[in-house]
C-alpha cells in the first residue's frame, strides 16, 4: 500500500500573545521568539498511517508545502519511520489559500506516482479552515472521508478497500471505501504521535529529501504567491483587552455602598 501523508509546520498554538506579533502588511503571523511545529492533526495522521502500515505493510511518504523550516517538521516524519520525504518549496505568500494549497499538493502527488491512500489533518492549528483535504480529492479526482480515527484494510477483496471509522456529531459511522482515496484524520486516543527515539533523530538527517519547486510541479508561482483568488485575507489583529478599575470611596461602609450603587446605577442607565 502506497500511503501520503501531507505535513503543515505552523506556529506553536500554545505560545503567549507576547512571543509573536502581527504583521500588518502581509496579514499573517511573525515569528519572533516562538517555536514553529508541526501541525498537531497532521501528526496523529502521520500516527494513523504508521499504525496502519504495521499491520498491513507498504510505504509511507511524507509531503509538505511550505518555506524551507518545514524541512523540519519533514525530519521529525522521517524519525517517526516515515519511508520518504518531499517538501515543495513556498519562496512566496505566506498564507495562500486552500484551493491554492491543494493544487500544488495534487501536483506534487502526481509527480511522486501511484497512491492508494492519501491522509492530511482535519484542519491546521493555525487558520483551522479544514478545506485542504477535500479541494484535495477534488483535485485528484477521487473520493474523500473525513474525520476518520481509524483505518483497517478489508480482509478476503478482490481489490484493495479500507474500512474507516469516522467520528460525527452523535457518535461514530463505519464506512467501507476502495482505494484510491484521500481522507482527512482526527484526533483520537489511539493515534497520539510516538515520540521517535534520539538516535531515529539523528538518523533522520542523513536520509535524502527532495525539494522541488512551483516551477517544477508546472504550477504557476505568481498566482500562488498572490495568495489565490478561493478566498483573502483582509485584516489580522491581536485582540486587546482593557482592563478598568475603580474604587468606590466613603469614609463608612454604608457610604461605600451607596457609592457603589450609584456607579451601578449610572452604568445601567448608560447602557
Amino acid at each position: 500500500m502506497n500511503i501520503i501523508v501531507c505535513l503543515k509546520q505552523i506556529l506553536d498554538p500554545l505560545i503567549p500573545v507576547r512571543d509573536f506579533r502581527i504583521d500588518p502588511e502581509l496579514r499573517a503571523a511573525v515569528q519572533g521568539s516562538a517555536s514553529l511545529v508541526t501541525n498537531i492533526f497532521c501528526e496523529n495522521a502521520l500516527e494513523t498511517a504508521l499504525q496502519l502500515r504495521e499491520r498491513a505493510g507498504g510505504k509511507i511518504t511524507v509531503l509538505a508545502f511550505g518555506a524551507p523550516s518545514a524541512e523540519d517538521s519533514l525530519r521529525k516524519a522521517l524519525a517517526m519511520k516515515a519511508d520518504d520525504a518531499v517538501l515543495v518549496v513556498n519562496d512566496g505568500n505566506v498564507h495562500p489559500d486552500p484551493m491554492a494549497v491543494a493544487r500544488v499538493l495534487a501536483a506534487a502527488i502526481r509527480k511522486i506516482g501511484a497512491f492508494d491512500l492519501v491522509m492530511l489533518g482535519r484542519e491546521s492549528g493555525d487558520w483551522g479552515a479544514g478545506q485542504t483535504g477535500g479541494l484535495l480529492a477534488e483535485e485528484l479526482g477521487v473520493a474523500s472521508v473525513s474525520f476518520v480515527d481509524a483505518i483497517e484494510v478489508a480482509d478476503g477483496e478482490s481489490h484493495l478497500k479500507l474500512h474507516l471509522k469516522r467520528q460525527t456529531d452523535t457518535g461514530w459511522e463505519r464506512v467501507a471505501a476502495p482505494t484510491p482515496l484521500v481522507v482527512t484524520v482526527t484526533n483520537d486516543e489511539h493515534n497520539v504521535p510516538r515520540i521517535p527515539k534520539t538516535r531515529d533523530v539523528m538518523m533522520s538527517y542523513r536520509q535524502p529529501l527532495a525539494k522541488w519547486t512551483l516551477d517544477e510541479l508546472g504550477i504557476d508561482a505568481a498566482a500562488v504567491r498572490a495568495g489565490g483568488d478561493y478566498y483573502r485575507v483582509v485584516d489580522l489583529s491581536i485582540p486587546v483587552r482593557e482592563t478598568k478599575c475603580e474604587l468606590v470611596s466613603g469614609d463608612s461602609l454604608e457610604d461605600k455602598v451607596s457609592d457603589l450603587a450609584a456607579r451601578i446605577l449610572q452604568v445601567t442607565r448608560a447602557m
